[in-house]
């Protein structure tokens, strides 16, 4: 039962994939739609494979034959381990988590990133970047992992679902691919290289494949997050833990949409005088709050998850704009929804973490969050401090391990498609019109 679990829930995140397609694919021009699909099926190809040469291993090699901190995971590479046979059905499911991590950087390259360098991320992110921080969050050898015989301040990182794992760590990727690749043509500055009053919009082709995709992920997302339970039958209540977070998930997600909706048509008025429903903020809001509830869905309260969701679409809005500011060309808007809201789920568990909820989800209750510590009295900040940690230690890992690759690619020359590509459309150029 358990295996089929994990089974159901691994399908269900992989599907994510098919959402993340059409999502991508809505927000290009007509003449990139072919070239972002096939990324995005080179990303999943290409995770598979690295996954199963090393990035299983490097993440959960090893983990049930020993009980000291290490920094990898050192056995289990493709998916072999003569003294513990490796759970099939544990590998797939995080396969499709690591493959989430990877797709999220698809989007943010679009309509000038060239074929090569898809494939070349995507093994060395799900290979050797991805599988670090896994490891030291979720192992149970992990140095800052909940799980770990001795965890990290009596408690550890708290990162149910992958607030951090998975969405600040594709992310940082994500922003360092697209501060290496720059932006796309005509969008800050003219033909002439002077700067444009404002930026220029490049409108996707088709709003109904962006509904699609925000709902196939929204839908998609109660295999990420119930799923990451991991068991049904087991002595504590995990059932009742996946259930909650399935709950969460819904309110945060409902509470992201509303929120970045009516904030940007309350901007908009101020700034203009006058008003319209943005389809598009309330779909990337909703995803918003998907992913500031990853870390927390299972062990806050569903007023939390309301609150959660509420701050989301606040982040992405303003991390949106902030991006622009500095002229970082984000197609799909993935690098505030994934790495700003991602950060945000970290801090949110440190601070709506309930004692009873966390007890049920991680085993313990020795620190909760911030805002229970203060309503028992106490200055106990200690998770709060903790999830600050984990989020550096993502932070810094991507960003120094992706920065010479990306910078690498470049400088080989297959990183950016070339320019009258770029003009004609990478359809055209790459798979015949």
């Amino acid at each position: 039962l358990n295996n089929w679990f994990l089974i159901i829930a691994g399908a269900l995140v992989f599907f994510m994939q098919s959402g993340f397609a059409m999502l991508c694919a809505g927000c290009v021009r007509k003449k990139n739609v072919q070239n972002t699909m096939l990324k995005n099926l080179l990303d999943a190809c290409g995770a598979a494979l690295g996954f199963y040469v090393i990035g299983y291993a490097l993440a959960f090699g090893g983990q049930n034959e020993r009980s000291d901190v290490t920094f990898v995971g050192t056995t289990d590479f493709f998916n072999w381990n003569s003294a513990v046979p490796v759970n099939q059905a544990f590998w797939f499911f995080e396969f499709a988590f690591s493959a989430t991590s990877v797709t999220i950087v698809a989007g943010t390259l679009a309509e000038r990133c060239q074929m090569v360098a898809y494939l070349c991320y995507s093994v060395f992110l799900t290979g050797f970047v991805y599988p670090v921080v896994a490891h030291s969050i979720w192992s149970n050898n992990g140095f800052l992992s909940a799980f770990a015989a001795e965890p990290f301040q009596g408690i550890g990182v708290l990162d149910f679902a992958g607030s951090g794992v998975v969405h600040v760590t594709g992310g940082t990727t994500a922003l360092v691919a697209t501060y290496m690749l720059g932006a796309r043509k005509g969008r800050f500055y003219d033909a002439r290289g002077r700067e444009l009053e404002k930026p220029k919009a490049f409108p996707g082709h088709s709003m109904a494949l962006q509904m699609m995709g925000t709902m196939i992920l929204w839908f998609g997302w109660y295999g990420f997050n119930p799923g990451s339970a991991l068991l049904l039958t087991a002595t504590s209540n995990t059932g009742g833990v996946a259930a909650l977070a399935a709950v969460n998930t819904s309110l945060s997600a409902a509470s992201g949409a509303v929120s970045a909706l009516f904030t940007s048509l309350y901007l908009e008025e101020r700034k203009t005088g006058e008003y319209s429903f943005n389809i598009t903020m309330a779909m990337n809001g909703a995803l918003a709050g998907l992913v500031g509830i990853t870390a927390g869905c299972g062990t806050v309260e569903n007023w939390a998850a309301c609150c959660t969701g509420l701050v989301s679409g606040w982040v992405y809005i303003f991390g949106s704009a902030f991006l622009l500011r500095i002229k970082i060309d984000d197609a799909v808007d993935a690098i505030p929804v994934h790495m700003f809201c991602g950060a945000w789920g970290l801090i949110a568990t440190g601070l709506f973490s309930s004692p009873r909820h966390t007890l049920e989800a991680f085993g313990t209750d020795a620190h909760v969050g911030w805002f229970y510590s203060l309503g028992q009295d106490s200055l106990d900040a200690i998770l709060l401090m903790n999830q600050l940690l984990g989020l550096l230690f993502i932070l810094g890992w991507s960003a120094i391990l992706m920065s010479p690759f990306f910078w690498w690619l470049n400088y080989m020359g297959w990183l950016r498609a070339d320019s009258l590509e770029e003009l004609v459309g990478l359809d055209q150029a790459y798979h015949g019109g």
